[in-house]
């Protein structure tokens, strides 16, 4: 039986984010995942479809665990601005880099990218053992510690055990944590699309009365990686239609922004769900990224938001194993879960709430929507802060802000 102090579920993004950020600390670490990366990246493979919107206070994260650099040694698209606007309207809003004194907003970077950089330098650590192909199979809950069965009959024992392995969380269903969810009504069809025009390094996104539709901009300067949020029936028809119709639906439903669009890879649709679990810690136990929440695709911030899970548990762990306390304690864990519950549950309310504002076109409420946008396009002082929010920098840990950034005057 072996003994740590931190055992990781889960060995995808997050997880493996945690384990970086506690090398070091002084305690022992272990990350168990069934699915370890099958393939090893290379610059001219073909895009991935998933993708995330890396936003500086992630950057921030990711510089110190050490993994920037490899990241931008793979393949990153940076976006120096960003454009939403309302279909067959007045209404739209634009941020631009250099106007903020800035050098990009954020970045495009396929997950498969991000996982494999994280997971080169988590099994570079001397304090981190990975356990993999792995799974968990059983988790008892002692007063002083967890006692973990995996599914080859291996047993841990350990301080902490974190769930960071996913949406459909065994974890958490184990801990008998309860979930609050609900279903968007709508899939996420992805793919990647080739421009006639240039996208210039500006991530655009348009409401189109039943849905929202993403143009991310990839290292290719005609290449996007779209995510056209849909009712399920219209997204499984997007899916499915003769190519050179969906080619002409998608140019027409973006405004022609980028000119005739191309598709040039396989489209896939994903579900869309809101989670929140009831609790982010318990004794022994918590939780981070989508096995604690989930939430709408349409601002990209379901990575950040799990990221800065990652980010507050670093600093509390660390800070806990410094004064000498029991990082298992769901005593001590308490401050992590205020924060990251108010943190998730502001972000959820306001997707839900900026989502049922744009769905449908009726006329008041699309007036209502577009003198908003209008109005904070032209207000000086209101672009900063939703600026300032989008690039994750009101939700950074007391430890964070101290790194030094280029987006620090925003």
């Amino acid at each position: 039986m072996q003994s740590f102090d931190v055992v990781i579920a889960g060995g995808g993004m997050v997880g493996l984010a945690l384990a970086c950020g506690l090398h070091g600390s002084g305690l022992r670490i272990a990350i168990v995942e069934e699915h370890p990366p099958t393939s090893i990246f290379h610059t001219d493979d073909e895009h991935a479809l998933r993708v995330s919107a890396i936003n500086a206070a992630s950057e921030r994260l990711l510089t110190h665990l050490g993994v920037w650099h490899k990241l931008l040694a793979m393949r990153v698209s940076p976006y120096q601005g960003m454009e939403v606007w309302d279909q067959d309207s007045f209404g739209r809003i634009q941020f631009n880099a250099a106007e903020n004194g800035l050098n990009h907003l954020g970045h495009i970077i396929e997950n498969n990218v991000i996982r494999q950089a994280l997971w080169q330098q988590a099994e570079s650590l001397s304090d981190v053992t990975m356990f993999t192909p792995a799974s968990l199979k059983h988790v008892a809950w002692g007063e002083n510690e967890a006692f973990i069965t995996l599914s080859d009959e291996r047993m841990l024992t350990s301080r902490l055990v974190v769930g960071a392995d996913g949406a459909q969380s065994w974890l958490r269903q184990h801990a008998d944590i309860p979930l609050t969810f609900w279903d968007y009504e709508q899939y996420a069809l992805v793919a990647t699309i080739r421009t006639v025009e240039p996208h210039q390094g500006v991530a655009r996104q348009v409401f189109h009365g039943d849905g929202i539709l993403a143009f991310l901009p990839l290292s290719d300067p005609h290449l996007c990686s779209i995510v056209w949020s849909l009712p399920a029936e219209a997204a499984q028809q997007r899916k499915t239609m003769e190519t050179a119709l969906f080619n002409r639906q998608l140019s027409a439903t973006f405004d022609m922004r980028l000119g005739q669009c191309e598709l040039i890879s396989d489209r896939q649709t994903i579900p869309l769900m809101g989670r929140y679990a009831r609790n982010f810690a318990a004794h022994r136990l918590a939780l981070l990224g989508d096995a604690a929440h989930t939430i709408h695709p349409l601002a990209g911030q379901g990575v950040n938001l799990g990221f800065m899970d990652v980010a507050e548990l670093i600093g509390e762990l660390i800070r806990l194993n410094q004064q000498g306390k029991d990082i298992g304690q769901y005593l001590y864990l308490g401050r992590y879960e205020r924060r990251r519950k108010h943190s998730a549950a502001v972000m959820l309310a306001g997707m839900q709430g900026f989502r049922q504002l744009f769905d449908g076109n009726n006329p008041v409420k699309k007036l209502f929507r577009d003198v908003g946008l209008t109005l904070a396009n032209r207000f000086p002082g209101v672009k900063p802060q939703l600026l300032r929010h989008a690039m994750g920098l009101h939700d950074l840990p007391d430890w964070l802000i101290t790194q030094t950034s280029s987006v620090e005057k925003i």
